[in-house]
Parts: C-alpha cells; sequence; structure tokens
C-alpha cells in the first residue's frame, strides 16, 4: 500500500483533552515517525508536531479524530507526491 509521509499540526487549549489525543496517538504509533511537544504557557497551549508515514486514509482518519477532540485543533500536511519517471531504457 502506498503511504505517504505528512506533519499533522495539533494545538492543545484544554488539558482535559491531552489523555484521549495521547490514546489516539498511540492507536496509531506504528505509522509515527517522530512527536515533538512545545508548552507555550503565556498563551495556555501546548504545541505538538506529529511526523507521519502512513497511507492517505490513514493519516486523514488521525487529524480528522484530533480536531473532532474539544480543545484541540489539528491541521495536516502532505509531501508532495513524486512524479514516476518512466523506466530508463538502456542504449546499446
Amino acid at each position: 500500500m502506498e503511504t505517504r509521509v505528512a506533519l499533522i499540526g495539533i494545538v492543545v487549549s484544554d488539558k482535559g483533552a491531552v489523555e484521549k489525543m495521547n490514546m489516539l496517538l498511540h492507536e496509531y504509533s506504528p505509522y509515527i515517525i517522530g512527536r515533538m511537544g512545545i508548552p507555550y504557557d503565556k498563551a495556555g497551549v501546548s504545541i505538538i508536531s506529529i511526523a507521519i508515514d502512513a497511507p492517505n486514509d490513514i493519516i486523514n482518519s488521525l487529524s480528522g479524530k484530533l480536531g473532532a477532540l474539544n480543545g484541540v485543533t489539528s491541521k495536516t500536511i502532505y509531501s508532495k507526491i513524486p512524479e514516476k519517471s518512466p523506466p530508463s531504457k538502456e542504449v546499446q
């Protein structure tokens, strides 16, 4: 199955949503390349980035489920799909 690399940006404004968010991330952990979280106390939010390599439907599902949590906003950035180059012909 073809996969894509994407970055899911998450802003958590309600600390009560963290447990549900972490459960979702654990559920999708086989696809997660890495995670970075930054608490931003001045604004009262946490900013999290998730690097993921998964099929489109898996990425969309995770991003949608995260965004559906109260106090959580998520947006996804997808890598560009490289064009498939035609097979090379050997010159004889």
